[in-house]
């Protein structure tokens, strides 16, 4: 449904939905505090600790255009800080928490942050150690401890508060008519990319990009003022940011703030959610959990699930006809009795339905969701799309594919060698039936970004003569839905030639029970192998199982075992029997630590950081193709 109110611009959105919901003392974000459980905040507490933090920072001298600074985790701080840098006309740089100092100061000096706005104390000690190598930093504001002896230009978030709300009830006449100078073209947040390679790029994203790709995307993925959405994934990102934020606040729902992504699955079943907005990762695990529950019981419990799942996809298939009879709408109700019911619990049991971005969702993993009765619409886009360029459409969603092209965005596949346009697609006007070849997706529109920060040369190469912006993926048409093949970068060309993607061959092991992550290897090499790292509860279980004492040894020592590696064999054997020449993978290696945020091996949306992961295993690489070339 469209959005509550109408608005070009963030700071236009924030004040009209505030002076929509006035008077009404009606919540729109929620945290928990340790031992007072969930708190409610009204829009009318919003407004107020919004208009007082953006006193402080006028105050402070921060005006138009002036970057602030923002690095916290998912809490409502957030929220205020980014409006109220909006309301002033200021522009938002949030920095991942997961980054080390370093990183941090290379942020902080390449966009000129004037201010920088901190959360716990491991984060503010991030700032305070590379403050001197930031010269346009100005001033810090903390939102818990400070330091026994903090600087002149460190503030507490409270005081901050206090001293900008005197300071905005003073000056409001000066103050209020910022918001309605800001205009559609005026730049809203720079989003550093997350940087596989080299230092990150800022892209400049205004208020144009967002609120357009906002009230497309919200003509397409029915929020409404009735839903409630638990916040976990990074609103540094921008699919966070815009599908979980900005849309969400827009048609006037409410936000819970996980309190980390630890407790997501207790606060899921606190929270109730009506929807969920998730990355691929949280849904694989969900699979994995459920089956590994349902085949570690008796032969009978195995048979009941494999039932239950065969039933709900009879149901889903009948339905989207339009023909689900009696007879299936019955055993739709029976498996999710007694088969779904708990993966229901574990959502919170109010879900209508969930959104996955950020990375393929693998099709397997949708199609069991939708038996389960959980309909996953999975959407594409890009930091520099603002983001989403497509999504699946809520009564037919078609696994394997993203679904349709957003209102007013444009899309074309683009032949990769002459760079001509294969098929196009716009969103006002939908040619259902398109199906067309593979070859790299290039799109327009009021999303697409205004430029990268102060990389002139950068934001030429990424635009085309004709002004397609080339998104480096590879996709086609089917029937209108777009369809990803992989990333261009990603392509592994063999020692033979070859041109093969690694990401479909990897979703087909991603609902194996043994498999935790996985990424295959094989640029400028003769064949495909794949580095592993196993789901070791799942091992644990089977060497129980086998009567082997499996607490006596440590995962180094389990993936050691001729038992565990027989397991893997069977499964890439099992593989290699349907694949193309050039797609078997003829080699693995069992990892015992699994790739993280924290150790730099996964973006912060949890996709594989591939050149960083090969580097850090070459040895282990060279010895799989060693063994052959013997």
């Amino acid at each position: 449904m469209p959005a509550q109110v109408d608005f070009d611009t963030i700071p236009q959105l924030f004040t009209r939905l505030c002076d929509r919901y006035d008077g009404q003392e009606r919540t729109i974000l929620r945290y928990k505090e340790r031992g007072e459980g969930w708190i409610d905040i009204s829009w009318e507490s919003l407004r107020d600790r919004v208009e007082s933090l953006a006193g402080f920072l006028h105050r402070e001298g921060v005006r138009k255009g002036d970057r602030v600074a923002l690095l916290s985790e998912n809490r409502p701080e957030w929220a205020m800080t980014d409006l109220a840098t909006q309301l002033i006309g200021g522009v938002n740089v949030s920095i991942y928490t997961s980054l080390p100092p370093a990183k941090v100061a290379y942020i902080l000096r390449d966009s000129g942050a004037k201010f920088v706005v901190v959360s716990v104390p491991v984060q503010r000690k991030k700032v305070e150690e590379i403050m001197d190598e930031c010269p346009d930093l100005e001033g810090v504001i903390v939102m818990s401890d400070l330091p026994d002896d903090p600087p002149s230009n460190m503030t507490h978030w409270d005081d901050a508060l206090e001293v900008g709300r005197t300071y905005w009830t003073e000056n409001a006449a000066e103050l209020e008519p910022i918001a309605e100078s800001v205009q559609p073209d005026d730049t809203s947040a720079l989003i550093y990319t997350s940087g596989t390679t080299g230092e990150p790029k800022g892209v400049v994203l205004t208020n144009r990009n967002f609120c357009s790709n906002v009230k497309a995307a919200l003509k397409v993925v029915p929020f409404d003022e009735d839903d409630h959405h638990l916040s976990f994934l990074p609103l540094c990102h921008a699919f966070e940011r815009t599908a979980g934020y900005t849309a969400v606040m827009s048609a006037g729902a409410t936000i819970s703030y996980a309190e980390s992504i630890e407790a997501v699955s207790q606060n899921l079943q606190e929270v109730n959610p009506t929807v969920m907005i998730s990355v691929p990762r949280m849904f694989e695990k969900m699979y994995n959990l459920v089956s590994k529950q349902a085949t570690s019981g008796s032969a009978i419990k195995e048979k009941v699930f494999n039932w239950a799942v065969s039933a709900g996809r009879k149901y889903a298939e009948a339905a989207d006809n339009g023909n689900a009879g009696p007879l299936l709408k019955a055993q739709r109700a029976m498996a999710n009795r007694f088969v779904f019911s708990k993966l229901h619990e574990k959502l919170g049991g109010n879900l209508k339905f969930a959104v996955s971005g950020g990375a393929a969702l693998p099709k397997e993993i949708g199609k069991f969701f939708q038996a389960a009765g959980v309909t996953i619409i999975e959407g594409y886009g890009l930091t520099e799309t603002a983001p989403v360029m497509a999504v699946n459409p809520l009564d037919a969603p078609r696994y394997g594919t993203v679904g349709h092209i957003l209102p007013g965005v444009t899309v074309a596949i683009q032949d990769i060698e002459d760079g001509s346009i294969i098929g196009q697609v716009s969103g006002d006007d939908y040619p259902t039936d398109l199906t067309t070849r593979e070859g790299e997706i290039v799109t327009k529109g009021p999303n697409v970004m205004k430029q990268y920060w102060k990389l002139p040369e950068e934001t030429r190469a990424a635009f085309d003569p004709e002004g397609w912006y080339h998104t480096g993926d590879v996709g086609k048409f089917d029937d209108g839905y777009l369809q990803i093949t992989d990333r261009i970068k990603h392509m592994i060309v063999s020692r033979g030639g070859k041109n093969i993607y690694p990401g479909p061959l990897e979703d087909e092991f991603k609902t194996l029970a043994w498999v935790d992550q996985i990424m295959i290897v094989g640029e400028d090499r003769p064949f495909l192998t794949a580095l592993v790292v196993p789901d070791f509860e799942s091992l644990r279980m089977a060497a129980r199982d086998q009567g082997i004492d499996e607490s006596k040894y440590t995962n180094d020592e389990l993936i050691e075992m001729d038992g565990v590696r027989k397991l893997f064999d069977q499964a890439f054997r099992k593989y290699n029997r349907d694949a193309a020449a050039h797609e078997k993978i003829r080699n693995f290696h069992l990892i015992a630590e699994p790739f993280t945020v924290e150790d730099g091996a996964l973006t912060p949306t949890l996709k594989l950081k591939r050149r960083v992961i090969v580097a850090r295993y070459d040895e282990e690489i060279d010895a799989m193709y060693a063994k052959f070339e013997r």
